[in-house]
């Protein structure tokens, strides 16, 4: 006569070698009787958020929950206690979960079994629904399972290892070998993502839950997704800067990377037993990183890494032993022709099979006798950040009561403050200045530089330099109407000049020479006013230059007069100027 814990492994067996027949994935995983109490929590807090509440629950109501599920789905008398509110939108959100995850728990497994075991080779009925409501239910006395009888090694021994952390450290190996196995298990990654700590708290789990839930994806397909985006879509493909994810890049593409190297190690190393020890180790080797041998972390790690390399070892050995007889040995993860990893998924199959064993004994586990402890927001801090409860990964931060979190004038305010440009600060503008793409340029550059409409004339233009061949009165009289009375004087006292010397050409004796005389004297006085201005517009740079004597030349007859008097009292670089403003 079996024992009930060998019919129940003889139920799983069955299943597994016949579940391709049902369903679409042969990498199924199967939920034991914690792993269903906990996606029941995560179902009634959902019903809870969507009827008007918080995404909160009562221990009472999930054990209540729990009693009329299974016997519900066990096809049993429901009990004489009344039923919740909202127990049919539970159940429905639990089925939803198991779906959408693609897993099962072990009471579709017991259904499973009556529709696919074969009539001449499986018995009717291993365990009978009864007996599955009290194993579940914790009440029921189950022996050990054999794996808990091979003597652990004595480095294990002496060392502080809390049940607690003990239970919670197996919780999270078996998770991340059953990514490996089964990439759609939303329970999986809740329990690893942040485990070691890699700064994805509340808030990243919340962003990840939003990206698969619009995607209709799971949340491990979403991570994946987001992080190969980043890495290898490029420019045209890259995600939006106002992806919620971008904020949770490091921490999302060291989780897809580690997960890659267990990949890689599944898929290179063919011996199973070689392969599981490689990934157990992988798994020990970055969750101990950075703790001391004596911290109860460490200690749970090393025992938990001790007893999986053993089972691991024996599953294969029972394995290759069923395959050598004329074996119904379990053989799921069959690879298709047109898989993309078709080569990967030969090399590691029998390790998935190995891991898939493995992972179906963990279901078959008897429950923790206490729920509170599975339950509770209190988990053992395993990343060194908090301890990590899925009922509060899965719960938003953002508690929603009935109003806005935040006045709607300090929301908008708060826009606009983002939608200011930044204020950046002043530095050495090179020449290529003016193909820099800045703010507007102030008032004062403005003023500086001002348009061509605004270009400032010059008041007091120096006459043009050239070669007078009439008298001085001549010169004054050709030169151009635009000129100013300082260039008429010195014309004028010129001409008086050359008269009082005798050097003029038409007469310099009678009336008209003193009559000249005066107009001299008055322009002189002219002149003197007029030199301040042009000495106030003179740029400071240039040093200020020396008053030329007013003493003439005596010139000999017959030569010109004109030369003199038009090169004479110029302010240096005059003249260019005046050219230039006569273009």
């Amino acid at each position: 006569m079996h024992s009930f814990g060998d019919r129940l492994q003889l139920m799983v067996k069955t299943f597994r070698r016949e579940c391709h027949r049902v369903f679409q994935s042969e990498r199924t995983t199967i939920h034991g009787a914690d792993s269903m109490l906990m996606v029941l929590q995560l179902a009634i807090a959902e019903v809870n958020k969507q009827r008007g509440g918080e995404f909160k629950v009562a221990l009472s109501d999930v054990l209540m929950a729990w009693k009329h599920l299974l016997l519900d789905k066990l096809h049993l008398p429901p009990p004489s206690s009344a039923r919740l509110e909202n127990y049919d939108l539970i159940r429905e959100a639990y089925e939803s979960f198991l779906k959408g995850s693609n897993t099962v728990d072990l009471v579709d497994v017991l259904s499973t079994y009556k529709q696919l075991r074969l009539v001449d080779l499986d018995p009717e009925e291993p365990v009978s629904p009864i007996q599955l409501f009290e194993f579940l239910s914790g009440n029921m006395e189950v022996p050990e399972l054999p794996d808990s009888s091979v003597p652990s090694t004595p480095s294990s021994k002496g060392r502080p290892c809390s049940s607690q952390v003990k239970v919670a450290m197996r919780r999270v190996f078996c998770s991340y070998l059953s990514l490996l196995v089964n990439s759609k298990n939303d329970m999986a990654l809740a329990l690893t993502l942040d485990v070691p700590s890699r700064a994805l708290g509340r808030q990243a789990f919340t962003d990840i839950k939003h990206a698969a839930r619009n995607s209709n994806n799971s949340l491990f397909l979403a991570v994946t997704s987001f992080v190969r985006t980043i890495q290898l879509g490029g420019k045209g493909y890259a995600p939006a800067e106002s992806d919620p994810l971008r904020k949770h890049v490091k921490g999302l593409s060291d989780f897809v990377q580690f997960l890659d190297n267990l990949e890689e190690i599944l898929g290179e190393i063919p011996d199973p037993s070689a392969c599981g020890g490689r990934l157990v180790s992988a798994i020990r080797a970055v969750l101990v990183k950075g703790r001391s041998g004596g911290e109860a972390v460490y200690a749970a790690a090393d025992e938990t890494t001790t007893e999986l390399k053993e089972r691991i070892c024996r599953l294969h050995r029972t394995q290759k032993q069923t395959a050598a007889g004329n074996g119904t040995g379990v053989s799921p993860a069959r690879p298709r022709a047109y898989a993309v990893n078709h080569a990967t998924a030969f090399g590691g199959r029998d390790t998935v099979k190995v891991l898939v064993a493995l992972l179906d004994e963990e279901a078959l586990s008897p429950p923790g006798p206490n729920k509170a402890d599975l339950l509770s927001e209190d988990q053992p801090v395993l990343s060194g950040a908090e301890g990590a409860c899925v009922l509060t990964l899965f719960r938003s931060p953002e508690v929603s009561t009935g109003c806005s979190p935040e006045p709607l004038r300090n929301r908008v305010q708060s826009r606009l403050d983002l939608l200011k440009p930044k204020s950046r600060d002043r530095v050495v503008r090179s020449q290529f200045a003016c193909t820099y793409k800045d703010e507007e340029l102030p008032l004062n550059r403005v003023l500086d530089f001002p348009s061509t409409s605004q270009v400032p004339t010059c008041v007091h233009p120096a006459p043009k330099p050239q070669t007078v061949r009439g008298s001085a009165v001549e010169d004054a009289t050709t030169a151009e109407p635009t000129y100013d009375c300082p260039n008429k004087s010195e014309v004028q006292r010129g001409a008086a000049l050359e008269q009082r010397s005798g050097n003029a050409q038409n007469g310099g004796g009678g009336p008209g020479g003193r009559k000249k005389t005066g107009i001299q004297m008055q322009s002189e006085g002219n002149k003197r006013k007029q030199l301040d201005p042009d000495q106030h517009g003179r740029s400071e740079n240039e040093p200020p230059e020396k008053k030329q004597p007013t003493r003439m030349s005596v010139k000999m007859p017959g030569k010109n007069v004109g030369k003199a008097s038009g090169k004479k009292k110029l302010i240096a670089g005059q003249g260019t100027l005046t050219s230039f403003f006569r273009v």
